[in-house]
């Protein structure tokens, strides 16, 4: 010791603060921990929520054959959908009408009205997708299906995979269209085709247009003025090559001039160009 002075003195903690110290920090510990926790479970129950307020897919299937009917239904069910089964087509058609399903599975032979008389009925004002079942693999069947608004066709005896597959596929095709990012109005001549509304009207005024016939017109209208092969028509609106023999596009194409008032002799907007495909004019040079 120097000049009377002491040196600093060390410094002791007692042991009392330390385990005052180690306390609070196992208490923040604890408490970071359960903030966490509680942080994951509100968001599981968040994720549940959503998961529980999203809407299934909603289907009406028409069949008389009760057989089939369970099982599509039970098949249906097991993927997630909401299935609504009716047997009398008059029933179906105001079920149709009131609920507007997602889509519908239509067979043709029905009681009290067929399958045919159904797709004409609703047509109007029903645009989503319709899957007929036939128990005929006959084109007559399939053209006049296609000529009443129906979006495909599978024939019986049905196969549950296949049938679920079309159902699916058909689904996707609506979905796409409805998430159409160029939600743009396109104006040709007299014709306006609203894409983000999923509208179409011309001079006489509204035109019902149903999913494919739709998706037909707007593809059309996006070229407007410049000729559409029918393979590329094919492969944007079916997904698939167009074989040569394939009349599906006409048959759209048919009911698209007849809703657009089109003289087929002498077509105002779409017209036929030979051994190529269609264009859209709506006046054009």
């Amino acid at each position: 010791m120097q000049n009377g002075l002491r040196g600093p003195r060390p410094l002791h903690i007692a042991p009392v603060y330390v385990l005052r110290i180690g306390s609070v920090l196992c208490f923040l510990q604890s408490v970071t921990q359960r903030y966490i926790n509680t942080a994951e479970i509100l968001q599981h129950l968040c994720d549940l929520r959503s998961m529980a307020s999203s809407k299934p897919v909603s289907i009406v299937l028409v069949e008389d054959d009760q057989g089939l009917a369970e099982l599509i239904v039970e098949r249906l069910e097991q993927e997630g959908f909401a299935v609504v089964h009716r047997v009398d087509g008059r029933e179906a058609c105001e079920l149709i009408l009131q609920t507007r399903p997602d889509l519908v599975v239509l067979d043709i032979m029905l009681p009290g009205m067929d399958g045919f008389e159904v797709c004409r009925r609703i047509r109007p004002a029903y645009a989503g997708p319709v899957l007929i079942l036939t128990a005929r693999n006959e084109d007559l069947d399939q053209i006049l299906g296609l000529e009443l608004g129906a979006d495909d066709f599978v024939v019986k005896p049905v196969k549950p995979r296949v049938l679920l597959a079309r159902i699916r596929a058909l689904l996707r095709r609506a979905q796409a269209a409805s998430e159409r990012a160029e939600a743009s109005r396109i104006a040709v001549g007299g014709l306006v085709v609203d894409a983000g509304r999923r509208e179409a009207s011309a001079a006489h005024g509204a035109i019902a247009l149903t999913t494919i016939e739709f998706d037909l017109l707007w593809y059309l209208a996006q070229r407007a003025g410049q000729t559409v092969s029918r393979q590329d028509l094919y492969q944007q609106i079916f997904h698939y090559d167009y074989d040569g023999i394939d009349r599906s596009i006409d048959v759209y194409i048919s009911r698209l001039r007849q809703k657009l008032g089109d003289d087929p002799a002498s077509p105002h907007y779409i017209k036929t160009v030979r051994g190529v495909g269609y264009l859209l004019a709506g006046g054009l040079a």
